[in-house]
């Protein structure tokens, strides 16, 4: 399916134009309650302080935070919300007020949206939410499902680490970011159904297609978001391509859900996967929730969104970063010299063993997070930095200024993944799983509270041992020695805004090693 935004922007300008008396005379709703308001910048009629955001919202938002302060109010168009872009106002969201803002704000219409009582990452908090939490939890993102798992993220790993010595043989350059792409789409694809995304015409490839169409789509429903009267209107229509393929998602899973369940019945299932996982705890009589098979499909659906790019997105941040840092590349490629050797590959097992390379993965993270931002909805009525937050206001917390709060960190701009050893001032211990979970409030690179990120573990654990093969089995170079462009591109994910391609040297073949 093509996906094209129209160049008629001059329809939106005529619904601007229709509805401006409309529009001017009526006010928020939150405004009556909260008559004791945080700074915000001057506004202009209508577009509110859209004219100081740009396509990157969570430098914007960090860029007004300098001037007004890390608690303060932003309209766009008519949808207000508070930004947060410190760790002490952070701690309040996260686990003074967590259970209060344990709920998401609806973006765009629902009227698109066919998981939308399913959808795990924007459900409400309720007792359904709760239950697919403790799924997440303590059935497919679980440590022990993780262990499961580990004999494929190797086995992925490697595919990878093979492509890569083909073009460094051949002398011909890797488009790194597409690579890491395939390898994690391919990983989860295999963790859910069994498949891989690659290769032949498959259910995977197709599913990875879909996902990439709606992550595209997703910000031009917001207009609707911003300005409410124009929700019904799909203007772009991308509400419409939107349900399109999630109609198309869905008819895909429900082939794969067939098929599991013939192999189950005929005892065909050797190796379980999240699918069969799920569809074990959906014959579940005794079970407490009663999960449907569009809740299964609905989680998968955020497996996919949230599983896939975010880890490869990582992990080209963090090879940029070494590039531009070849003492620190230089420093990391000797740490696992050192430690694991030149005769194996480098194993999950050797993690704990390689403190640089976790302090390189926690650096990465923290001037790159995955999510920037994290979008919460308050359930009631409370105060927030001493003002007043009324019910169903919403809270931006923006972690990428958080991560980088010069109030928190030494240079906070750099990059120095110094800072996190142990004998560092801002050193965050390894042995404390805490801090990678959003209990350290000026680190949270994967939001906090009960609506961090659940698959936090799963990705870490991939982007250390993936991180740890590039480097150790290849040096790398930049066309014409030149610095990579470090410019973030738009989106939910905060991806590079230009590719990264580079030049694999082969330092060892990973064909050789055990």
């Amino acid at each position: 399916m093509e996906i094209t935004i129209p160049s008629q922007f001059h329809y939106v300008l005529f619904f601007f134009l229709f509805f401006f008396v409309k529009i001017s005379l009526k006010k928020n709703k939150n405004s009556a309650k909260n008559t004791q308001l945080p700074p915000s910048p001057p506004s202009l009629p209508i577009i509110g302080h859209l004219h100081l955001l740009s396509s990157t919202l969570h430098i914007s938002f960090k860029n007004l935070a300098s001037s007004y302060g890390p608690f303060m109010l932003i309209c766009a168009g008519r949808a207000t919300q508070y930004i947060v872009s410190n760790g002490a106002i952070a701690k309040e969201i996260f686990k003074t007020h967590d259970i209060n803002f344990a709920a998401r704000p609806e973006f765009g219409s629902s009227d698109y949206q066919i998981y939308k009582e399913t959808l795990f990452s924007t459900l409400d908090y309720s007792k359904y939410w709760i239950f697919l939490k403790k799924i997440c939890m303590m059935e497919i993102l679980s440590t022990q499902q993780i262990s499961r798992f580990v004999g494929f993220r190797k086995e992925e790993r490697i595919k990878l680490l093979e492509v890569i010595t083909g073009k460094a043989e051949n002398g011909e350059a890797c488009d790194l970011g597409f690579e890491l792409m395939v390898m994690t789409n391919n990983l989860i694809c295999r963790m859910i159904m069994s498949t891989r995304c690659s290769g032949d015409a498959n259910e995977g490839m197709e599913i990875r297609e879909v996902a990439k169409g709606i992550t595209l789509l997703s910000g031009l429903l917001s207009l609707g978001e911003a300005f409410s009267l124009f929700k019904k209107y799909d203007l772009f229509g991308a509400g419409r391509k939107v349900k399109a393929l999630l109609m198309r998602f869905d008819a895909l899973m429900d082939g794969i859900i067939l098929k599991h369940e013939k192999e189950r019945e005929n005892g065909e299932r050797k190796r379980k996967d999240m699918m069969d996982i799920l569809l074990s705890i959906c014959e579940d009589s005794e079970a407490e929730v009663k999960l449907t098979k569009m809740g299964i499909k609905g989680l998968f659906l955020d497996l996919f969104l949230g599983g896939t790019d975010t880890t490869s997105v990582a992990l080209q941040w963090a090879m940029a970063e070494l590039l531009n840092h070849p003492s620190s590349l230089k420093k990391l490629q000797d740490e696992i010299d050192t430690t694991v050797g030149l005769n194996k590959l480098v194993d999950e097992s050797d993690i704990p063993n390689l403190p640089y390379l976790q302090a390189v993965v926690k650096e990465t993270l923290r001037l790159h997070p995955s999510l920037p931002l994290v979008f919460r909805k308050c359930r009631e009525d409370c105060k927030i930095n001493n003002y007043p937050i009324a019910k169903d206001s919403r809270i931006v917390v923006n972690l990428y200024a958080i991560n980088r709060d010069p109030d928190a960190w030494e240079n906070a701009a750099d990059f120095v993944p110094e800072r996190f050893l142990v004998n560092s001032i801002n050193a965050i211990s390894h042995d404390d799983p805490e801090n990678m979970k959003g209990q350290n409030f000026s680190y949270v690179p994967f939001g906090g509270g009960r609506r961090g990120c659940p698959g936090a573990a799963l990705a870490t654990a991939v982007v250390h041992v993936t991180l740890a093969g590039l480097i150790q089995c290849f040096d790398w170079k930049i066309k014409g020695d030149e610095k990579v462009n470090m410019e973030e591109g738009a989106g939910f994910s905060a991806a590079m805004a230009h590719t990264l391609v580079c030049f694999p040297v082969l330092r060892v073949d990973p064909a050789i090693l055990s």
